[in-house]
């Protein structure tokens, strides 16, 4: 088929071959393809298939197959014969393939809702269908979660929430909840569902995953009365002798949960601190990075009383002449803790 015949005969042979095949009437993917190039297809039944490069009917938009050569390993089945048809004569044969139905798509971080006319699996067209329900937002999100993983999701701050409530199932156990990913997906509908359709109801329905709030999504999974004892168990910030109050971090820089927190601090700010602060109710050691006066790392240790006795002579000995204008004391036990760059007596 293809060969130089008239139009009625062409027409004759396209609908005969479709009455014999209706679930291999295909639709041309994309333009037509340049001289010598091939053309792929998609069918009703849902295979894909593609005509020899070259092919006189490359330019055809719709095909009646007649017949096809599978060969194993590729992804498309080459069209051997087949016949130009018309879209109204594609519709009429395979009619009963013919459907029209709402789907939700993701969009980057955007949910949009399109209504699809297919036929078969041949999509048609497809046009906006207005703002998702509440119950489509929520299966778009799982099944995503689901699909992808739960790194889909906009964790920003919620990622330190969430490891510090993995620190505290990891000591404390129950009711303390389990985070990782299997837990989480399993109570989906309990702590994320909720966030998701509020978002959405804020936005019109309209829901961009991006702007999820999940701080608080994770504190839905928080246990009463336990919740009350957060921050004093696992702090957002400890207090130093300077009187500062400084962030403890829970990741590292990629964003993963580190096994103990860190406490990154000058080392000005910590003169006289002798005992290392604990956290967890005492099961867990900070771990303190000291820091020069332009914050960077100079020791790291969980033993505070062994850094003034052992490190701190080597640090005052490189330190104190880079950064003359602040305090390096012989003696950091008596020494006042200080947030300011003033130089103090040595």
């Amino acid at each position: 088929m293809g060969g130089l015949i008239g139009p009625a005969a062409a027409d004759a042979v396209g609908l005969v071959a479709a009455l014999a095949h209706p679930e291999w009437i295909a639709r041309r993917r994309g333009p037509a393809p340049a001289a010598g190039r091939s053309a792929g297809y998609a069918s009703v039944g849902g295979t894909g298939l593609r005509l020899p490069p070259g092919s006189a009917l490359a330019s055809a938009l719709w095909l009646s197959v007649a017949d096809v050569d599978r060969t194993p390993g590729t992804a498309d089945a080459t069209i051997r014969a087949a016949a130009p048809i018309d879209e109204t004569l594609a519709l009429a044969v395979a009619d009963a393939w013919l459907t029209e139905d709402a789907h939700t798509r993701w969009d980057g971080d955007r949910l949009r809702v399109e209504r699809v006319r297919r036929l078969g699996a041949i999509s048609l067209t497809s046009v906006s269908a207005g703002a998702p329900t509440p119950a489509q937002v929520a299966d778009a999100v799982i099944k995503r979660c689901r699909d992808e993983g739960l790194g889909v999701l906009p964790w920003r701050g919620g990622a330190e929430l969430r490891a510090r409530l993995a620190l505290l199932h990891r000591e404390l156990g129950g009711p303390w909840p389990d985070v990782g990913d299997a837990a989480l997906l399993e109570r989906v509908r309990e702590w994320l569902v909720p966030g998701v359709q509020a978002l959405a109801d804020k936005s019109g329905g309209h829901l961009d995953l991006s702007r999820l709030d999940m701080t608080a999504c994770l504190r839905a999974l928080l246990p009463w009365p336990e919740a009350a004892r957060l921050e004093e168990l696992v702090p957002e910030r400890l207090l130093v002798p300077s009187g500062s109050q400084v962030r403890v971090d829970y990741l590292d820089e990629r964003g993963e949960a580190l096994k103990r927190p860190v406490l990154a601090v000058r080392v000005q700010e910590c003169f006289g601190w002798a005992d290392t602060p604990r956290i967890v109710d005492g099961r867990v050691g900070v771990v303190i990075h000291l820091l020069s006066p332009a914050r960077r790392p100079v020791a790291i240790t969980d033993d505070l009383r062994s850094f003034w006795r052992n490190g701190y002579p080597q640090v005052r000995a490189e330190m104190r002449g880079r950064y003359p204008k602040h305090a390096w004391p012989e003696d950091p036990w008596t020494a006042p803790a200080t947030r300011g760059t003033g130089r103090r007596p040595s």
